[in-house]
Formats: C-alpha cells, structure tokens, sequence
C-alpha cells in the first residue's frame, strides 16, 4: 500500500509539474494567436473571364483578390490556416462547364468540403444602387451561425469603417448552397467617388482586413462560449 501511496504521489507531482511547465505557453499561444487551428477559406469574388463590377478601367475582381491577399495574412498573423479559392486572375470553371459561371461557383464549395473549413469569408464589392456607399454584410440562413457571423461583422464595420450599411439575406447560388458558416463581404461601392478611392488604398484594405479578422475572433469566441455553456447544463 506504501509503494502505492508513493507512485501515486509520483505521478500527481508530474501531472501538476507539467501544468505549472506549459500552462503558461498555452494560454501565451492562446493570446497571441487566437484563432489558432481555425481553418477559414477566403473567396476572391470573380476572377478571369469574369469581372464583376467595372467602373472605367478598374475590375472587382482584381480588388477582391488584394483585399483578400490582405484578409488571409491577417488571418494567418492570428494563428488560422488559410486557404484561398483564388490567388491569381483565374476563373475556376472547367471546360466542360457549359455554364461558366454556375461552374465557377460550384467549384468553390467543392474546395470547401474537400478542406473541411470551418468558415468562409467571401469577398465582393457592390455597385449600382443610387447613392450607395459603405460596407455590408449579406448571409443565408442555411446555416444559423451565419446571420451571428454577419451581425458581428457589421458591428466592426460599424466601428471600424464607419458605414452605415446594415445586415442582409441573400439567396444566391453560392450561399444558400454552403452549409458551413460564412457571408458574403461587401467591401464597398466601386461605383460611389469616396468608396472607390479608398479601395484601391492598401492601407484601407488592411483596415478592412484587420477589422474582418477581429470580427472573425469574436464570432469563434462567441461559438465556443456558447458550446462551453450547453455542455454544463
């Protein structure tokens, strides 16, 4: 019973030696990389023989791919794995896709299954509407995490780049077909004066980068808070 007593004393040494040893570099990773593990796809709106929006000579497609260059290393920074749908000027559909777009956009959710993410972070700008300006978010309720999503992120929006723009539906393809969470980004209006000088500013895109990522922490902080409290009830 004695040489129990003393193993057992042994190995509780041990266990609680060890905690006191890497409690301290967890909770440090934790901090310092807080979305650590998380795997989060960033979608490029557009690309190829598809523009999107034009207003002169400057193409959606090519300021969704910078903003989201931008969004996936201050997602990195923060300890996620990244992937992109996109990272050059390339329209994803196949040759046999005798519709082009329907094929693009289906190959996205395919390269979302096959990573298992998590989250995905579609990138667009909007134009058109009559004095239309600012930032905002749309999502589908096919999944119920996603309006939370878009709730926090126009909350940073809000704070960060000062629209006034709120939370939408939208029922297109692409969303109502993704059943991980996630939202449509529009970053700004290419066809509003102010929106479209700011787009092309790097700096601006690394605040809209920075402030989709900060909104990105709280909603998982959110999720894991919430998932902690169901388990203890």
């Amino acid at each position: 019973m004695r040489t129990w007593k003393i193993l057992f004393l042994i190995v509780s040494f041990g266990i609680l030696f060890s905690l006191f040893l890497f409690y301290p570099k967890v909770s440090a990773i934790t901090e310092e990389l807080p979305l650590f593990g998380r795997v989060i796809f960033v979608d490029a709106g557009h690309g190829g023989r598809d523009s999107g929006a034009i207003y002169g000579k400057l193409l959606e497609k090519n300021i969704n791919l910078e903003i989201a260059k931008a969004l996936e290393e201050t997602l990195i920074s923060k300890g996620a794995i990244v992937y992109m749908t996109r990272e050059e000027d390339e329209d994803l559909s196949s040759k046999w896709d005798e519709r082009k777009k329907r094929g693009d956009l289906y190959r996205r959710l395919l390269m979302y299954k096959k990573h298992n993410a998590e989250l995905y972070l579609s990138i667009h700008l909007n134009a058109g509407e009559t004095g239309g300006k600012g930032a905002e978010v749309l999502y589908h309720p096919i999944n119920s995490k996603n309006k939370e999503l878009g709730t926090i992120l126009m909350k940073h929006f809000k704070n960060d780049l000062k629209t006034r723009r709120v939370l939408k539906k939208t029922d297109l393809y692409m969303y109502r077909n993704t059943t991980i969470p996630g939202v449509l980004i529009e970053c700004g209006f290419l066809s509003n004066a102010n929106d479209r000088y700011l787009l092309q500013k790097e700096d601006y895109q690394k605040r809209i980068a920075s402030s989709i990522t900060n909104a990105v922490i709280e909603f998982f902080d959110t999720v894991n808070l919430k998932e902690n409290q169901e388990k203890t009830n």
